[in-house]
């Protein structure tokens, strides 16, 4: 079984900061990436919803990103927008919220 929390390709995140990257997921873009992680079995990005959820922030486990390319600036996941509107809220500095999120987006992986 893969790590959700592991990107597909460790180079999509080599020595590049994935900040401000536009997110789409499979039906249209959902934001920017607020904040991006790169650690082995951690990695994460936080998703800046602005205005289409009112402001609010979701953690995307890095396992999710399907494709980044750096030039165009954007992040490719495998889940919707509904999937990522129905996220839990991200909360920073809640440790305890990963397995949430694993629980939640574990089906959507790889």
């Amino acid at each position: 079984m893969s790590n959700v929390w592991r990107y597909r390709d460790a180079t999509w995140s080599d020595d590049k900061d994935l900040v401000g990257y536009d997110v789409v997921a499979t039906d249209g873009s959902v934001g920017a990436i607020d904040e991006a992680t790169t650690e082995a079995d951690t990695a994460y990005v936080v998703v800046d919803t602005g205005s289409w959820i009112s402001g609010k922030k979701r953690m995307i486990p890095a396992g999710l990103v399907t494709e980044v390319d750096h030039d165009a600036k954007t992040v490719a996941v495998t889940v919707s927008k509904d999937q990522v509107r129905a996220a839990p809220d991200y909360e920073e500095f809640a440790d305890d919220s990963r397995k949430e999120y694993s629980d939640y987006y574990g089906p959507f992986a790889w």
